[in-house]
């Protein structure tokens, strides 16, 4: 089957590694990724709340343009697939708002519909795939490593489309088929802070020390998550996090995809773990090479 892929800007940039890992996954899965022809930046969380028609304008034109080309968007960034999954919600209950999208949309020769869905790669695996498919094509059980699931707050939220909003167990499930052990986690949906790593550091430092130290509490060799921010904020800032707070974390923080290639028998290079900050181990990498 094929699906339209949205890598949006940070699986460009700062998390190479998810882009390269979900890549990856799909084609092993035989499942066609057809990358969305003239994509922009979804206009992300931040600019919705301060320019929300504009914003409206810069989203809805790549669903247009997936609406055009005929398919759903795959979206793996967090914020990339609640923006435009908010963008649909707004323009199917406001038909003025809708009117003025399309109205900027003409002048670059696009409409819209309303016709196309946006969906998480997670979703698509484990809802079309299936996990009892993909552990049938796993080559490295991941049995005696302990795993800490980390949604974050916005693949699940507000109306949990695929999954349980504040008890999420999509994740859980995968990797329990590969044979991997799901730790405690009560902070599974708890915000790291996003962009407050920028704005209010402190506060930021603060939430993402929560998380690190549960994950650590309770036993976990590796934190696996599904957005690029919590993935960068987790994993950049172990250092100044055990300085500050005069704790010690050092935990690997992988995007889902690179711990799903792994186990279906990529190379670490392939599923992009040489760009991981906080080294990734023995204790994940031996026997699944």
């Amino acid at each position: 089957m094929s699906y339209l892929y949205y890598p949006g800007c940070s699986l460009e940039s700062s998390a190479k590694s998810y882009d390269l890992s979900t890549r990856w996954v799909f084609q092993s899965l035989g499942e066609e990724l057809v990358e969305l022809e003239d994509w922009n930046c979804c206009g992300a969380t931040m600019y919705m709340s301060t320019k929300e028609t504009i914003s409206l304008v810069f989203s809805a034109r790549n669903l247009a343009l997936a609406e055009r080309m005929g398919g759903d968007v795959v979206a793996p960034c967090s914020s990339c697939y609640t923006i435009l999954n908010k963008t649909n919600k707004i323009l199917k209950e406001n038909f003025i708002l809708k009117a003025k999208v399309n109205q900027s949309l003409k002048r670059d020769g696009l409409s819209y519909h309303l016709k196309v869905k946006a969906r998480h790669p997670l979703d698509v695996l484990v809802n079309d795939v299936g996990i009892d498919a993909i552990a049938s094509r796993a080559r490295h059980s991941l049995e005696g490593l302990n795993i800490a699931q980390y949604y974050g707050c916005q693949i699940v939220r507000p109306e949990g489309v695929f999954d349980d909003p504040e008890n999420p167990t999509t994740m859980d499930k995968l990797f329990e088929a590969l044979g991997g052990k799901n730790v405690y986690f009560p902070v599974k949906v708890r915000c790291c802070g996003g962009m407050l790593m920028t704005t209010f550091h402190e506060v930021a430092l603060k939430l993402n020390k929560e998380i690190l130290e549960c994950a650590v509490e309770n036993g976990a060799d590796c934190i696996v998550t599904t957005c690029p921010l919590c993935q960068i904020n987790l994993d950049a800032y172990q250092k100044k996090i055990s300085k500050k707070f005069k704790v010690k974390v050092r935990i690997p923080v992988l995007f889902f995809t690179q711990l799903l290639a792994l186990s279906m028998g990529s190379t670490p290079k392939e599923a992009g773990l040489d760009q991981n900050l906080v080294p990734v181990g023995e204790k994940i990498l031996g026997g699944r090479l």
